[in-house]
């Protein structure tokens, strides 16, 4: 378990890492191998890539974004970056960001309008 100076310390780098995988995916574009390769360099520090975001499954997706201290928030911007992601690209893990949209309303105990939403949006861009 990580002490309050230390979870501070990496929340906040969670935090920054998310913001700028978001600026990759917000900006509407062809992804060719350089975008790719830029996307992959930031998802390094998470411990993962794209090709180990296709292999994960679901759970085993959760279950590695926890060993990472994401709290709920954290677990709702990387969901939303998925759907982001699933929008611009070749790829699909809006199955993924569904899961961990359900995950964060069923174990945080608190229902969220915005979530609820957000797996809307995200199973009628899946079908």
């Amino acid at each position: 378990m990580l002490n309050k100076g230390l979870r501070d310390q990496e929340s906040i780098r969670i935090d920054n890492l998310l913001k700028k995988l978001m600026s990759l995916v917000c900006v509407p574009k062809f992804w060719n191998l350089e975008d790719l390769l830029l996307l992959e360099n930031d998802l390094k520090d998470l411990g993962i890539n794209i090709e180990s975001l296709t292999e994960f499954s679901k759970e085993e997706l959760i279950v590695h974004l926890q060993r990472l201290n994401f709290d709920w928030n954290q677990l709702e911007l990387f969901a939303d970056f998925l759907v982001a992601f699933s929008n611009e690209s070749q790829f699909d893990f809006s199955p993924k960001a569904i899961a961990i949209y359900n995950y964060v309303q069923a174990e945080s105990k608190t229902f969220s309008f915005g979530i609820f939403n957000k797996i809307a949006v995200a199973r009628a861009t899946n079908e």
